[in-house]
């Protein structure tokens, strides 16, 4: 690991008056004993999924492994609040760290997941800047940010309003909705092109060696002169995030200009980011020219909302087309028919990756492409399930053409790993959504089996789902639903839907 850039806040800004109210800069360190996973286990939500004891298995590895990244904060390194690691380097990661969370909401009573992303506000600088990896041992941030691998991508607003969603906490969306806005407006003003697209690399945009660059220009380092997707969509995304959260908070009045941002992206990626030939959504060169590279990160406009209803289907339909997306462990973040494919993963140019799944399956089920949703779900936890099976373990990624690790992938990996048997099994396989504000549950049962939660964290309720076992996913379910609290739960499945009301 090499020496950390050192920081000198002497440095010229342009500062940003959003950062003056961030009141994670500075703050007192707030640390407290780490929980054991042996001390809290029981305590968990608890899966039930008859006849699939491995999955539950695999569900307990994954808050193993994450109670035992758990990890207090040093002040001295400008930490505010203990967290959990990424467990990579000695450097906390923003991307990975998003990723963490959105499952770590569902064990938030027992630990607060969600203030690792504290370490990230309070080493914002002056002008909105925040780097994607700062260090835990000493002061110091791993790039410059004028260096192109510096941040990114920004998809922290989506981390906290799940969380948000999950747990109904209006007070941390207050905290945090003035740093994200200074940061968004940071990447506005050094990560656009003229045109206002948005640039990265492959370190920044979290996808390091996909093959994207023109010829010429290195994968991990340069942005060579692109625009790039799913940068472009993530911005939509904050900025339609942050005008919610502003509805949310009272300050409507204050995202005119992201209003005008999402405008702008929105016609930008619809009007020269779209083929018409394939159905899809690409790079755009310096010349105005599409790549032919077709990567799961174009999947971002999805879940942004980017997508008209006229394209959708085409553009979904590559996930379902076994020459590209759709091979035997689902997604991979290549498409099979580029030459750059690598079968056995080759980091991000084949590579099963849960960051890039849950971006999917939140996308597909936003455009109500629920059955899509499920089938991918059930595909890549069931291959995630049997190379635990096999190893005992979880790992950074899995390979596309057979239930085996990516090559390379690290072991032990919960990092966002997790997500796959935690998040995605309630969200996607067992099909629970959260509404905390309001007390509301959306529960889409495709399973014939005996399913569901025990012990299910919803805002200040406790909630137990279950389903019993049907001859078929056309029969109405027998489900039964108690909570401390009063919750209204709506049951969706392919017969119909109907409504339960605890008291």
């Amino acid at each position: 690991m090499g020496l950390p850039f050192q920081v000198n806040r002497n440095l010229t800004y342009v500062k940003n008056p959003q950062v003056e109210k961030n009141t994670f800069i500075g703050r007192k360190l707030i640390t407290g004993e780490l929980p054991a996973y042996e001390d809290v286990k029981d305590m968990l939500p608890k899966p039930v999924f008859d006849g699939h004891n491995d999955v539950i298995e695999c569900y307990n590895k994954a808050w193993e492994l994450a109670f035992g990244n758990l990890r207090h904060a040093n002040a001295d390194a400008g930490f505010v609040s203990d967290f959990i690691d990424t467990a990579f380097n000695g450097f906390l990661f923003m991307y990975d760290s998003a990723f963490i969370v959105m499952f770590g909401k569902y064990a938030e009573r027992f630990f607060n997941f969600q203030q690792t992303l504290d370490n990230f506000y309070s080493h914002q600088h002056k002008d909105g800047f925040i780097c994607r990896e700062i260090c835990e041992s000493e002061p110091g941030e791993q790039f410059s940010r004028d260096d192109p691998a510096s941040t990114g991508p920004n998809v922290l607003p989506w981390a906290e309003w799940e969380y948000y969603l999950s747990t109904g906490d209006i007070n941390r969306l207050s905290r945090v909705f003035d740093p994200l806005c200074a940061y968004h407006r940071w990447l506005q003003l050094n990560r656009s092109w003229p045109d206002g697209s948005y640039w990265s690399c492959g370190l920044s945009n979290g996808m390091d060696n996909s093959p994207r660059p023109p010829k010429g220009y290195d994968s991990n380092l340069s942005h060579g002169f692109m625009s790039w997707v799913d940068t472009c969509a993530q911005q939509y995304l904050s900025a339609i995030t942050l005008i919610d959260m502003s509805k949310v908070l009272g300050r409507a009045d204050e995202t005119a200009w992201l209003k005008d941002e999402a405008k702008l992206i929105a016609d930008i990626v619809n009007n020269t980011m779209w083929s018409e030939k394939d159905g899809f959504y690409y790079d755009k060169y310096r010349d105005g020219t599409l790549s032919d590279v077709k990567t799961a990160g174009a999947y971002w406009a999805l879940l942004a909302g980017l997508v008209p209803g006229e394209r959708l289907e085409r553009f979904v339909a590559h996930l379902n087309n076994e020459n590209e997306f759709k091979r035997p462990n689902r997604v991979p973040t290549l498409s099979a028919d580029s030459p750059f494919y690598e079968p056995n993963g080759g980091y991000w140019r084949g590579s099963v990756w849960a960051p890039t799944n849950y971006m999917i399956l939140a996308g597909l089920r936003r455009a109500g492409c629920h059955r899509t949703a499920y089938e991918i779900a059930c595909d890549y936890l069931k291959n995630v399930v049997d190379v635990f099976n096999e190893t005992g373990t979880l790992f950074e990624n899995y390979a596309p053409e057979r239930a085996a690790k990516g090559d390379p992938a690290m072991p032990d990996f919960v990092g966002w790993t997790g997500l796959a048997p935690i998040s995605i099994l309630f969200e996607y396989v067992f099909g629970i959504i959260p509404d905390a504000q309001n007390r509301k549950i959306t529960w889409y049962i495709n399973r014939t089996e005996r399913h569901g939660i025990m012990q299910y964290p919803l805002g200040d309720a406790t909630v137990n789902l279950i389903c019993e076992s049907r001859g078929s996913d056309r029969d109405k379910p027998v489900v039964r639903v108690t909570s401390d609290r009063p919750v209204t739960v709506k049951v969706i499945w392919s017969g119909g839907d109907k409504t339960v009301i605890t008291k």
